[in-house]
C-alpha cells in the first residue's frame, strides 16, 4: 500500500507539473495579418463578395461592349470609340489568390520580403480568386481582350503566365501579362501600362484590390484618399471593380503616412490613432 501510495503521489506531482508547464505556455504571438488572412482563406463571406463583384461585372459586359462611348481608363485618348474592347485586371488578390503566402508570413512569424515572395511566385501555387476565371472567360467569349497588369517584377513573368495557364485564364501570354520593369518606364505606378493598353483598345472595365489599380492618386492621408474615391464615384461598380483585401495594400500605410521607417509598435499606434472608437457605455 505504501508503494502504491508513493507511486500515485509521484504520478500526481508529474501530472501537476505537466499541467503547470502547459498553463505557463505563452499565448500565440499577435500578428496584424491574422484575422485578415484567415478571412481571405476560410470565409464564405470573402468568397461570395468576390463572386458578386465579378458576377455584377459580367452582367454589364454586353452594355459596355455595345456602348462605344464607354471607357474605364482615365488614360484613354479622345479617339477610342472605334477601338476594340479590352479589360484590365490586376493579378494578386484580384485574379490569383496568394493567401497561402500571407498565411506563411503569419504562421512563420516573419514578414514580406521580395526574396521569399519571388520564391512563392515561382512555386505557382496561387489559385483563382472566386469569380475571376468565369468573368475573364465570359469577356474573351465576347471578343474582349484581357490584360493582366501586375506589380509582380519582370523576372516573374514566366511563372505568372504558367500559373494563369494552369487554370485556363484567357490571354495568358507575354503580350497580355504586363509586369513592373518589363519596359523601362513601367514602374510601380500603373498609369504607363494602362496607357499602353488604351493606345490600341477601348478599356471597358478595370479590376483590382488596391486603389493604385485604377488611379495613381493613391498617396496622401485617409481623408485625401476618400476625396479621390468620391471624385471617381460614377466609376465604381460600373467601370471600376474593387476586390476586398484586408491583408495588405496602400490603405494600411495611409494610417502612418507611408513611413515604413517607423517601428512596428509606432505603426501600430498610428493605426490605433486613425480609428474612430465608440466612447463606451455611460457610467
Amino acid at each position: 500500500m505504501t508503494f502504491i501510495a508513493k507511486s500515485f503521489g509521484v504520478a500526481a506531482i508529474v501530472a501537476t507539473s505537466a499541467l503547470c508547464a502547459f498553463g505557463a505556455q505563452a499565448e500565440p504571438e499577435q500578428n496584424d495579418g491574422l484575422n485578415g488572412t484567415l478571412w481571405l482563406q476560410t470565409s464564405v463571406e470573402y468568397k461570395t463578395t468576390a463572386m458578386s463583384v465579378y458576377a455584377g461585372a459580367t452582367r454589364l459586359l454586353d452594355a459596355a461592349i455595345g456602348d462605344h462611348s464607354w471607357t474605364a481608363a482615365l488614360e484613354q485618348d479622345g479617339n477610342y470609340m472605334t477601338k476594340p474592347p479590352a479589360v484590365i485586371l490586376d493579378v494578386d488578390e484580384t485574379v490569383l489568390d496568394n493567401s497561402a503566402y500571407q498565411a506563411w508570413v503569419v504562421t512563420d512569424k516573419t514578414h514580406y520580403s521580395s526574396k521569399t515572395w519571388a520564391a512563392f511566385v515561382h512555386d505557382m501555387i496561387s489559385t483563382p480568386t472566386p469569380g475571376a476565371l468565369e468573368f475573364t472567360k465570359a469577356a474573351a467569349a465576347r471578343g474582349v481582350e484581357v490584360f493582366y497588369v501586375s506589380n509582380r517584377k519582370a523576372p516573374e513573368e514566366e511563372p505568372t503566365i504558367e500559373n494563369l495557364k494552369k487554370y485556363g485564364f484567357p490571354y495568358a501570354d507575354e503580350k497580355h501579362v504586363m509586369l513592373r520593369g518589363e519596359v523601362e518606364e513601367w514602374g510601380s505606378n500603373k498609369t504607363p501600362r494602362r496607357a499602353a493598353v488604351a493606345e490600341d483598345y477601348r478599356v471597358i472595365m478595370q479590376f483590382g484590390d488596391n486603389f493604385g489599380d485604377f488611379t495613381d492618386e493613391i498617396d496622401g492621408s485617409i481623408a485625401e484618399r476618400l476625396e479621390v474615391m468620391e471624385k471617381y464615384g460614377n466609376y465604381w461598380g460600373e467601370r471600376w471593380f474593387m476586390l476586398p483585401n484586408p491583408s495588405y495594400g496602400s490603405w494600411e500605410e495611409a494610417a502612418f503616412g507611408g513611413d515604413w521607417g517607423k517601428s512596428g509598435d509606432e505603426r501600430r499606434q498610428d493605426k490605433l490613432n486613425a480609428m474612430t472608437p465608440w466612447a463606451g457605455p455611460a457610467e
